[in-house]
């Protein structure tokens, strides 16, 4: 019996078709910021909506790396225990409405804007 069967040494595998390359365009940015927000999350970093950084401004709230610090704990903490929305109080001079699913402050109050307020749409609180 004879073996008719041919045999090439190493060849490269050959795709059938080549891939398709799409240009870039618009839809590239909004790819760029979820990689944005997802590598925050990963971080554990905390993010401040537009809406919190216009009130820590109008505030003149300044949080020094301490408070980021503590602020960042406490989130962790509410994320521990399944909190989605959290009233975040520090040292009784300052409150944060914090996301916990998205590590995002809401708003944010000073001490005087604290009194005589009602929090909704929350589901825990930390007090630091």
């Amino acid at each position: 019996m004879t073996d008719n069967r041919v045999y090439f040494s190493n060849q490269p595998i050959q795709p059938i078709q080549s891939p398709i390359v799409k240009p870039r365009s618009a839809g590239m940015a909004n790819t760029i910021g979820n990689f944005d927000q997802v590598l925050n999350q990963t971080m554990g970093g905390v993010k401040f909506s537009q809406h919190a950084s216009q009130r820590l401004q109008t505030r003149n709230i300044n949080l020094s790396n301490e408070q980021m610090n503590q602020l960042k704990s406490a989130v962790d903490k509410a994320a521990q225990k399944g909190a989605r929305e959290s009233l975040i109080l520090m040292n009784n001079d300052l409150a944060l409405v914090v996301s916990v699913t998205n590590r995002t402050v809401i708003t944010a109050m000073d001490g005087s804007s604290i009194r005589d307020n009602v929090f909704t749409n929350i589901d825990s609180a930390v007090i630091v």
